[in-house]
C-alpha cells in the first residue's frame, strides 16, 4: 500500500500540520505502508487560469508549466491520499486551495451523478485514492471545522472517492510546546495519531473510537485560552 501526504502548510516542515501528518505517517508505515510527504509550499503551483485547455485541446493536460505537471502524476499512485492543511478563515490553506484547483485536468467536462443524486465529473483514471483529512488550527474548540468537514465530505463523492479518516486538532499551538508539564500530553496524543496510521492501513478506515479520543482537547479550552491570550501581551 503507497500513502502520499499533500501538505499545504506554507510553514513546510515547521508547521504543526507536519507533526501531525508524520505521526501519522509513522503509523502508516509501522503497518506495513510505503509513505511519502510533499510539502506544497516548496512547489511552484500557480492559480487555475479557467480556460479549460485541459478539457479541450490538451485533454488531460494542463498548460501551465509549473510543478503541477509532477505533482499530476503523484495523485494518481497512492493508495491513500492525504490532504494536510492549516485552518485558514475556516478552510484550506491558499496553497491548497491552488492545489486543489489544479487538479482539474484529473476529471472530464462531461456530467454525471454519483449514488446520491449530485453532479458531478468523470474521473479519467479508474483508481482513485481513499482519502483521509489532517488538520489542524491555534483556535480551541471543535466547531471550527465544520466547513473543513463538509468540504471534504462533499469532495470524496464527487471526485470518485471515500473518506477514509479525518483528524481535526485544535489547540495546535500546543503541539510544539516544550514544557515539561504538556510533554506527557503531546506524546500520548502522537501515539494516538500513530495509531490511526496503523488503522488506515489495516482496516482501511480510521475507527470512530480513534477519532472521538483525537478529538479531546489537549487541556482544557479555558486554561488554553487564558495562555494564549498572556502570549500576546
Amino acid at each position: 500500500m503507497k500513502i502520499i501526504a499533500f501538505n499545504g502548510s506554507p510553514r513546510a516542515e515547521r508547521g504543526n500540520t507536519a507533526i501531525i501528518v508524520e505521526a501519522f505517517l509513522e503509523g502508516c508505515r509501522e503497518a506495513g505502508a510505503e509513505t511519502e510527504h510533499i510539502y506544497l509550499a516548496k512547489k511552484k503551483i500557480a492559480p487555475c487560469m479557467g480556460c479549460f485547455t485541459c478539457w479541450t485541446k490538451t485533454p488531460g493536460v494542463c498548460v501551465i508549466k509549473d510543478d503541477m505537471k509532477d505533482l499530476l502524476k503523484k495523485v494518481t499512485e497512492p493508495d491513500i491520499a492525504v490532504y494536510a492543511t492549516p485552518l485558514y478563515v475556516d478552510n484550506v490553506s491558499g496553497i491548497m486551495k491552488n492545489f486543489m484547483d489544479r487538479l482539474i485536468p484529473t476529471a472530464m467536462p462531461q456530467f454525471e451523478r454519483d449514488a446520491e443524486g449530485r453532479m458531478r465529473h468523470p474521473e479519467r483514471q479508474k483508481k482513485q485514492a481513499r482519502t483521509v483529512v489532517i488538520s489542524n488550527s491555534g483556535f480551541p474548540q471543535r466547531d471550527q471545522f465544520d466547513v473543513l468537514r463538509l468540504l471534504f465530505r462533499r469532495l470524496a463523492g464527487l471526485g470518485h472517492s471515500e473518506l477514509a479518516g479525518e483528524i481535526y486538532r485544535d489547540e495546535g499551538e500546543l503541539l510544539r510546546n516544550a514544557s515539561a508539564a504538556l510533554k506527557p500530553v503531546i506524546d500520548r496524543y502522537k501515539e494516538l495519531v500513530k495509531k490511526a496510521g496503523r488503522e488506515v492501513v489495516e482496516k482501511g478506515r480510521l475507527s470512530e473510537a480513534t477519532m472521538k479520543e483525537l478529538e479531546k482537547p489537549l487541556i482544557p479550552y479555558e486554561d488554553y485560552i487564558k495562555s494564549a491570550n498572556e502570549s500576546w501581551g
